[in-house]
């Protein structure tokens, strides 16, 4: 197993591979838009450098392992597994030999306060049987649902979101389709104009609370997320989304690259009006011919490259921009509860009374509201490594507000408050007599969203992803402000979620050239490989 000392650099540089060349690349964040830039990178002939503050790999994908419990950080699932094929393709590699990717059957529970539920699964029959058994006259509805959302699958996700967006024309070419697909609704609206029952709505909407959106404000284009659930499953890796990212370390230092993890990067150096290198925390200068961030972009812009003129992005303009919400996560351990509490699956969502009004007190008024909608992910029903035998591994999420509205939460004083409310509503939901059977506890707030990855005001996601926030709207790939400098990950195109990171990487290898001498290593025969599957 790879271990947080064996990623760290080598007192010695590691043997270039041949057919590398003496350019140089520099990848600030190893969270995994920035694990993917590397991967892409080092196959195009860079020589890459990867820093990270963290002592893992993975960054919101990373994991802290507590009292025997391994708590993994922030993504739990995997939804569109081909891109990690791609890229490992794209490397030369087989993704399956490296990872151990699982189906799961059924994806996920929601239940309400009334004890009705709906399950959701791949099959389309399956899903149109439980639509008809909460609601059978939606059951039409529901069909041209699931018809739209492959239309908004096609285009939103195969086309704009894997290809850059950074020329104004490559918006306007577009408009006529997103006025077609009447990108200015909602997804819940979208999601009403087709459904009847507020709880196929709700089921139907709240996605993109997953990448940080509020459902009633989002643009209706993200409804596309019920044909990639699908079309493609939902699967859990083995040992966590930190196997991945540990796996794409691994491609990285096998490419002949370097990590360099609990080094923070304090700015990036100029040189000839171009990114030329970072400076470290410590003062120490690393030179690059390319330099990439996948630190937050609102902390690249406002922290990276303070002392240089910024046009677009400036202080002022981050300030008015509208972030994501943020999380309170509960993770705990339990102790003798395997094969307790049969209602606790691996992903749960347990909903509270409200969903447009909690919402608004969320992302508009900033209110820590008494009442909560919770996210309940149990790993150990599948994957015995997160916990001792016989116990299990959770934990809970809530969205909360984000650190920027003017009547700003004081975490110190409601953190401890907060998570007994979380642990009251489990007990009476779906987990009777947790808290005789707590072993390990482990609270995230958005106060350590923000000093543990430098998320601006703690948000879960970065930039919220609205319509005048996405695509061209979007901090873009390569950079407004400073030649030589690529943006990756949750805060540029195409967004946040585990996709949308992995595809920042694959627009970013469409934007640097192959480096000079070097070119792609290895990668056609496992395309090849791919291709004929």
């Amino acid at each position: 197993m790879l271990t947080p000392d064996a990623l760290r650099p080598a007192k010695t540089a590691p043997e270039t591979p041949k057919d590398q060349t003496g350019a140089k690349a520099i990848v600030v964040g190893a969270g995994l838009g920035g694990l993917a830039a590397a991967m892409r990178l080092g196959a195009k002939g860079y020589s890459v450098t990867v820093i990270d503050r963290l002592d893992l790999p993975g960054g919101r994908g990373s994991s802290i392992s507590q009292g025997g419990h391994r708590f993994d950080l922030g993504p739990t699932i995997v939804t569109v597994p081909h891109l990690l094929r791609e890229l490992w393709a794209f490397c030369g590699r087989d993704f399956d030999a490296d990872v151990d990717l699982r189906p799961v059957d059924p994806f996920y529970k929601i239940t309400w306060p009334d004890g009705s539920t709906y399950t959701a699964r791949q099959g389309t029959e399956a899903m149109r049987a439980e639509v008809s058994r909460l609601s059978p006259g939606d059951l039409a509805g529901y069909d041209k649902f699931l018809q739209d959302s492959e239309a908004r699958y096609w285009f939103g996700f195969e086309n704009l979101g894997r290809r850059p967006m950074h020329q104004l024309w490559e918006l306007i070419k577009v408009l006529p389709r997103f006025a077609l697909f009447r990108a200015d609704r909602s997804t819940y609206a979208h999601a009403s104009s087709r459904l009847k029952d507020e709880r196929l709505r709700f089921a139907l909407s709240f996605h993109p609370l997953f990448i940080g959106g509020d459902p009633f404000h989002v643009t209706s284009m993200y409804n596309l997320v019920s044909h990639l659930e699908k079309e493609f499953g939902v699967h859990y890796a083995m040992g966590g989304v930190q196997a991945i990212a540990k796996a794409m370390a691994k491609v990285i230092e096998d490419q002949g690259g370097t990590l360099m993890l609990g080094t923070e990067v304090d700015e990036v150096v100029v040189a000839n009006g171009r990114a030329a290198g970072v400076r470290l925390l410590e003062g120490e200068v690393l030179p690059a011919d390319v330099v990439v961030s996948n630190a937050d972009a609102g902390h690249t812009y406002d922290r990276l490259l303070r002392n240089q003129p910024r046009k677009r992005w400036t202080t002022n303009k981050l300030k008015r921009t509208r972030w994501s919400m943020s999380l309170f996560v509960w993770y705990f351990g339990t102790k003798g509860t395997a094969g307790m509490w049969p209602d606790a699956g691996h992903h749960t969502i347990v909903c509270g009374p409200r969903y447009k009004g909690l919402l608004n007190d969320i992302f508009m008024t900033g209110k820590l509201a008494d009442d909560m909608s919770l996210y309940v992910h149990r790993p150990s029903v599948i994957d015995p490594s997160v916990a001792p035998a016989g116990d299990d591994t959770f934990y809970a999420l809530s969205p909360v507000p984000h650190l920027g509205h003017d009547n700003g939460v004081d975490w110190q004083v409601e953190a401890e408050k907060y998570r007994l409310k979380v642990q009251k509503m489990l007990e009476e939901r779906m987990m009777p007599g947790l808290g005789d059977r707590i072993s390990e506890s482990l609270v995230f707030t958005p106060e350590d969203f923000r000093d543990r990855y430098l998320s601006p005001l703690g948000s879960g996601f970065s930039i919220e992803p609205r319509i005048l926030q996405s695509a061209w709207f979007r901090p873009h790939n390569v950079s407004e402000e400073l030649p030589g400098l690529y943006l990756v990950g949750a805060g540029t195109h195409p967004g946040a979620g585990l996709p949308s990171v992995v595809t920042s990487a694959e627009v970013l290898g469409k934007l640097v050239p192959d480096a000079p001498g070097g070119g792609r290593r290895s990668a056609a025969p496992m395309e090849r490989k791919l291709a004929a599957e």
